[in-house]
């Protein structure tokens, strides 16, 4: 069985990697789009906090970096 406090904390880690990706896909389309870019720069908060890091060993560079990669693929 899972630890719960981990799956908790990879919830919280997933949820702001998708909206992050979804909002750069917005930005791709819409560049001025205002909550696409502040849900980027809220999420990119979130990843470089001590939160994140009391969350996970990740490292957050890494997760910001290929989270834009893939959502800029295409």
């Amino acid at each position: 069985m899972a630890d719960p406090y981990e799956s908790f904390a990879n919830a919280i880690i997933t949820t702001a990697a998708k909206d992050y990706m979804a909002a750069l896909k917005i930005l791709k389309k819409s560049p001025a789009n205002v909550n696409a870019k502040s849900t980027v720069t809220e999420c990119e908060r979130f990843f470089r906090s001590s939160w994140y890091a009391a969350l996970t060993s990740m490292d957050s560079e890494f997760l910001i970096r290929r989270l834009r990669e893939e959502a800029l693929k295409k």
